[in-house]
């Protein structure tokens, strides 16, 4: 998908020789949104085959009640919400799809259930070894990588994972009866608005089944043109398969067909096998160190020194009172033991002393060395010259980001929409041809904590532009740019991200500010007097739950997830973006090391999916620990 303008264009191929050169090797990652539930929902939104399902896979393991289920590739949790309303409590769901997750998460706190969903990769799972005593891979949700290696991967995690005697049911196309016998054609209504052309064909190699989808909608035309690729998995096939993952007691359990309601086409969700496995293993060694916290190194701003972003140049109560409600959540957390640093003279000899002592670093000095915003990045690269393993952006993503017409070049290339801007350089003394209309909105290229940017910062006509820019030249010195930037008028919304895509990932629900309670005439936005004048009307500002539409948040989701890959981000980061009055997203701007206080956006989108303050903080001190190339030693780079 591409975007001109505000018009979403869809990228239609026409008559295709090959299916199989048009899949990408990761379609998976893009596939499974509100399209998918519409052409699927025949079977995969029938709470009646469901329920069908769930008998069929419970008694296939002879689960108990008291046991820990993880329903891998879970969806929109269709599998383990049900056996959750079946008096299991201990139910938890993990699929790569946020769209789908999003999904389960409202469903589950609408019906009042208990299970835990959770985002990530299946050939990297989150979870402890020997912890679950039952694994579901349900709803021909195997099989979707370019290499069976990548599926032997995720059968090798599903073994860890399992406790000794732990089962594993695989409920997936019956992939010998499919390659005999697929539809290669075939098209039908999905309800009064949509219908869907189907294209299928198999693999060069005969392995994988390859499918094209059109949806077309009757008046807005087509909506997506999708291929996919699925192998096909004969019960040998599997077995083999299970050997080399060393489970043991393969069982072919039984067949399983669905029934479409609409009588449509059902692909490879009409005939298909449930086969069963047993992680025969010795429980896993418990470790001596396992009952020893992990010590972990907190660097914060220097109280001490001056600080030109807050109001007085100096740390007060507010700032006082917010590192203790730090230190309290963190002293929740049992498993970790904290060492604080926050002395910027002596850091580096703190820092010698305490290599061999800790586990890794847990950067919140956003403030910068010598509490200096254009220096967080130094505190990153001394880290990084030590040796340490720290949270957080690296040096290079730091930079990236503090240079916002940077960010908005990348964004660019990378098909993202941001506001049109102009850039003043410090030797620019005119900027009468600029090509902007007003309102516009005036900030230095290279800031933190919406320093610099006040009401007076939109400008109405060339008179407010240049007061506004002569204002933060003095304010910043005439040697940096100052970025001249549309002022977009529609929602102001955040969009937040704990973890890292190499493995388990959340994203949070999407806040946006509500200014209703500002008085007419003043701009709608979330600037420095917002966060740092308690005496201002901003201070009234609040963030709320985000209304938007599936579309926007699915775009929103995927694009933050590039950018976070693309720039480098690690464990968290948060996403600024403004809709245009047409209501198209544009990037505002990327925070890798987003405000970690109890009351800062991350906080307040943690707690919109009931996650407390000390589990947000244990949340990405887990994400910075699993990226840990060698958790045995006291110290990994």
């Amino acid at each position: 998908m591409s975007k001109s303008g505000n018009k979403k264009i869809i990228e239609v191929f026409g008559p295709v020789d090959n299916l199989e050169s048009y899949v990408k090797s990761d379609w998976w990652r893009h596939l499974f949104n509100a399209n998918y539930l519409r052409t699927d929902g025949d079977v995969v939104e029938d709470q009646d085959i469901s329920i069908k399902e769930v008998d069929t896979f419970l008694a296939a393991v002879n689960a108990s009640p008291t046991d820990k289920i993880l329903d891998l590739c879970c969806g929109q949790g269709r599998h383990a919400l049900e056996i959750a309303k079946r008096g299991y409590n201990n139910v938890v769901g993990l699929d790569r799809s946020h769209y789908l997750i999003n999904r389960a998460r409202k469903i589950n706190k609408t019906e009042g259930l208990n299970v835990l969903f959770k985002e990530g990769d299946a050939r990297k799972l989150p979870f402890q070894t020997d912890e679950f005593h039952v694994v579901f891979i349900a709803g021909n949700s195997f099989g979707y990588f370019d290499s069976s290696i990548d599926d032997t991967r995720i059968l090798q995690e599903v073994r860890r994972v399992l406790k000794p005697g732990g089962k594993l049911l695989i409920d997936i196309t019956d992939g010998s009866n499919m390659r005999e016998n697929f539809d290669p054609r075939s098209w039908e209504w999905i309800d009064k608005n949509y219908f869907v052309c189907r294209e299928r064909s198999l693999s060069e190699d005969g392995q994988r089944l390859i499918s094209r989808e059109v949806i077309t909608h009757v008046t807005k035309g087509v909506v997506a043109d999708q291929f996919y690729a699925e192998r096909l998995y004969s019960n040998n096939d599997l077995k083999e398969l299970l050997n080399q993952a060393e489970f043991e007691d393969f069982c072919n359990y039984s067949k399983i067909s669905s029934e479409s309601k609409r009588n449509q086409d059902l692909g490879m969700m009409a005939e298909r096998i449930i086969v069963t496995a047993v992680a025969k293993k010795e429980w896993s060694p418990v470790k001596e160190l396992s009952v020893e916290k992990d010590t972990v190194l907190v660097l914060l701003g220097d109280p001490d020194k001056r600080d030109v972003v807050k109001p007085d140049a100096s740390f007060d109560e507010d700032d006082y009172h917010t590192i203790d409600l730090l230190k309290e959540a963190l002293a929740g957390l049992s498993e970790y033991e904290f060492i604080y640093l926050n002395q910027h003279d002596t850091l580096v000899k703190d820092l010698e002393r305490l290599k061999n002592k800790c586990r890794f670093v847990f950067n919140l000095c956003d403030e910068g060395f010598q509490n200096d915003a254009t220096k967080e990045l130094h505190i990153a690269a001394l880290l990084e010259i030590m040796e340490y393993h720290y949270s957080g952006g690296s040096p290079q993503c730091l930079a990236y980001c503090y240079d916002k017409s940077l960010v908005r070049g990348i964004a660019r290339e990378m098909d993202i929409p941001v506001p049109e801007a102009y850039m003043l350089n410090p030797e620019d003394v005119q900027f009468m041809e600029f090509t902007l209309s007003f309102p516009v909105i005036v900030k230095p290229n290279c800031g933190d904590s919406s320093f610099g940017i006040t009401q007076t910062n939109v400008c109405y006509d060339l008179q407010a532009l240049e007061s506004a820019i002569l204002e933060i030249r003095a304010k910043f010195g005439y040697n940096i740019p100052v970025l001249l930037e549309e002022f977009l008028t529609g929602k102001d919304i955040s969009v937040g991200i704990i973890g890292n895509q190499s493995g388990s990932y959340t994203i949070l629900p999407i806040i946006e500010e509500d200014y209703s309670a500002l008085p007419e005439g003043l701009p709608r936005i979330c600037g420095y007097e917002a966060k740092w004048d308690p005496s201002s009307p901003y201070w009234k500002i609040k963030s709320v739950p985000a209304n938007l539409s599936e579309d926007v948040e699915r775009f929103l989701g995927a694009s933050c997830l590039k950018l976070f890959d693309r720039l480098g981000c690690h464990d968290y980061a948060r996403f600024d973006w403004r809709l245009d009055e047409n209501g198209t997203p544009r990037l505002l701007e990327v925070n890798p090391n987003p405000g970690w206080c109890w009351d800062g956006h991350l906080a307040k989108m943690a707690q919109l999916q009931d996650m407390p303050y000390s589990e947000m903080l244990k949340n990405i001190l887990e994400a910075c620990k699993s990226r840990m190339p060698d958790l045995n030693s006291p110290v990994a780079k």
